[in-house]
């Protein structure tokens, strides 16, 4: 009896160590989650553009699609590759991470370059024919997952930069608590966004009252306006994450001078205004100035990917192409 007694209490003792270190993880990875915020907004306000032009019965089978790829991208690829980095060589973290947010500052400033000076692709605009509606879909749901994994490897390295764990374990169960947290709440909000004028659209023609009929009309004449409000905040958000991971990577390999140079007129701006107003102005400005920094590397890698890098990659898919 009191060996089944001692059992018990060990069997209690294990799943009290269990139970903390859930709350462990639990907490470990709302702090992390929250670091990556600026990404979270990007990705959620870049992935509706992928649905234009679909019919309403397949945006949530594409989204659906597409949150199967990012959960795959997040738990499968990188969280494998986030903790040998993390245990093996962190030294290799910054660099990656700035490879990462060169890509979104040059996607930022080529979306504002295009708006500023249109200009057509023939290769993309054979891509992207109408002609062959599956085709496109494909098309639409590769970009969306490759446009993820830039964005999910941003998530997922910053989440591991904030995350202090005492083992190897919790460290990757923290960090694949953020990976599906992050995915789902992006996703669904996506989704949500998306049919929400169809939600409207329903309301409109069947609520039972004039208030609820109006609200209808209201949503489906709001939503155009909130699909530019989140091509514009995607943009921005491309260009401030991506800006603000580049000025940190050079501070980290030993050249902070924009770093401190940008903190420094911030907290200028900041202290420039009432009090109670500080913190978020210095925020603002800082995030203003990172932005500005992110379009203007943008601006430098538009040619270099559009002359050099695109060319040399098409060459290798051709030859890829010739081998099979």
């Amino acid at each position: 009896m009191s060996g089944l007694l001692a059992l018990l209490d060990d069997v209690a003792g294990i799943a009290k160590v269990a139970a903390a270190s859930v709350d462990d993880v639990a907490a470990a990875a709302g702090k992390a989650g929250a670091k990556t915020a600026g990404v979270i907004i990007d990705d959620a306000a870049v992935t509706p553009k992928y649905l234009q032009g679909f019919a309403p019965a397949r945006e949530l089978p594409i989204i659906w699609r597409i949150t199967r790829g990012s959960l795959f991208n997040k738990l499968i690829l990188l969280l494998p590759v986030a903790m040998l980095l993390a245990n093996f060589a962190p030294w290799a973290i910054t660099p990656l991470l700035m490879l990462g947010g060169s890509y979104l500052c040059f996607e930022g400033a080529e979306k504002i370059f295009h708006v500023l000076f249109p200009h057509a692709s023939h290769a993309i605009d054979e891509d992207m024919s109408i002609k062959d509606p599956g085709h496109l879909e494909e098309q639409k749901i590769k970009g969306a997952i490759k446009t993820d994994f830039i964005l999910s490897a941003e998530i997922m390295t910053i989440a591991l930069a904030a995350i202090e764990a005492p083992t190897v374990w919790m460290q990757a169960a923290t960090l694949a608590v953020v990976a599906i947290g992050v995915t789902l709440a992006v996703y669904g909000s996506v989704a949500l966004i998306v049919k929400m004028d169809d939600v409207g659209l329903f309301l409109a023609q069947n609520a039972l009252t004039t208030p609820g009929r109006g609200l209808g009309r209201g949503l489906v004449k709001f939503m155009p306006v909130l699909m530019k409000i989140l091509s514009v905040v995607g943009t921005a958000a491309m260009l401030w994450v991506g800006g603000s991971i580049i000025i940190h990577g050079l501070e980290v390999l030993g050249f902070g001078w924009l770093g401190h140079l940008i903190h420094d007129w911030a907290y200028a701006v900041g202290h420039a205004v009432p009090e109670g107003w500080t913190g978020a102005v210095e925020w603002a400005a800082k995030a203003a100035m990172d932005g500005v920094f992110g379009l203007a590397w943008g601006l430098v890698l538009i040619p270099l990917a559009t002359k050099v890098i695109g060319p040399f990659l098409g060459v290798l898919k051709k030859k890829q192409s010739g081998h099979q």
